[in-house]
């Protein structure tokens, strides 16, 4: 029996690449691993400049290409898992639309699949990005691997090939905030890495920015750390110790020299001050680990799909 191998495309707001993403994938597929059947699909996260307009014109031209158009934006982490889930290939490909994880290298994925691996993730070994940006996903991965319970995955952004049977797994999971890169560490199997530099995007404009990174940062930092709430912690048991020495200090000295010894008022509004951005600074800590339950027990769905064109009753399509 064949197997079948799907490449995930997740899109917002590419009408300049996804045309020529399509073509450089089925030319790649069809020229190096014309023996495996395949499918590609194109999950939209509510593009709004033509997009949508040029998948189903591909996917009229070519019954390969899949699309699924979701009803609004979902976010960029509930999307593209969404769409592995919807793949129905013994091994899934996750790549992005704007040429910045080179397509060259699903063979090499491949290829390392069919040795036994379940896992393989293409790893930025360097980046043609902003280099601030590349700096600060940098030292945001040394501190979240140094922080984390689990095994976290430097400069891994999801690029690359999920066998079957972590498919399956990421089907099984009830996460309403999935955090694939975080998964794949955590419940991945046999896993290889493989580097690769990344490229500009090709055309057009980063839908990222310095909140989505945060974003992502904080789910993470939520999602396997305990670090914030512990600091939360220490942090209050070491300024109560420091606030009671003071205290103790000031009555000592004022029990002693009372007719001598005035406190003023700097030293109280110092310590109010001190102590009420400290607790504003942890309250916010906590308000996000709070929100990243309230997100997970709300149970609402991950993606709702508005309409998918060129699948067949094959059973992808799932409660998610």
């Amino acid at each position: 029996m064949q197997k079948k191998l799907s490449i995930v495309i997740p899109t917002y707001n590419e009408n300049e690449n996804i045309a020529a993403m399509c073509a450089a994938v089925t030319q790649l597929l069809q020229k190096e691993l014309a023996q495996y059947p395949y499918e590609i699909i194109v999950i939209d996260n509510h593009s709004t400049d033509g997009t949508r307009d040029i998948l189903r014109a591909l996917c009229e031209k070519d019954p390969h290409i899949k699309a699924i158009f979701n009803l609004r934006n979902f976010g960029q982490f509930n999307s593209p898992f969404y769409g592995l889930t919807q793949a129905t290939g013994d091994a899934a490909v996750l790549i992005v639309a704007d040429f910045q994880d080179p397509v060259e290298m699903i063979p090499q994925f491949v290829a390392a699949w069919e040795k036994g691996y379940q896992i393989v993730c293409g790893i930025k070994r360097k980046s043609k990005e902003n280099r601030l940006i590349y700096f600060v996903r940098s030292v945001y991965y040394k501190l979240i691997c140094k922080l984390s319970s689990v095994e976290q995955i430097e400069h891994f952004t999801g690029f690359g090939l999920y066998d079957r049977s972590f498919l399956n797994v990421l089907k099984q999971l009830d996460d309403r905030t999935p955090f694939l890169r975080g998964l794949v560490a955590e419940l991945g199997g046999d896993r290889l890495e493989i580097p690769y530099v990344q490229e500009k995007r090709r055309k057009g404009k980063t839908k990222n920015n310095w909140y989505s990174l945060y974003d992502a940062a904080m789910l993470s930092f939520t999602s396997y750390t305990k670090f914030g709430l512990r600091l939360a912690v220490f942090a209050g048991a070491f300024f109560s110790l420091i606030g009671f020495l003071v205290a103790l200090f000031y009555l000592v000295m004022k029990l002693v020299y009372w007719d001598r010894f005035g406190a003023g008022q700097a030293p109280v509004l110092i310590g109010v001050f001190l102590l009420g951005s400290i607790q504003l600074f942890f309250i916010g800590l906590v308000g996000e680990y709070i929100m990243s339950i309230n997100t997970r027990v709300m149970k609402r769905p991950l993606v709702i799909e508005e309409e998918r064109i060129n699948f067949t009753d094959d059973g992808a399509k799932s409660s998610s």
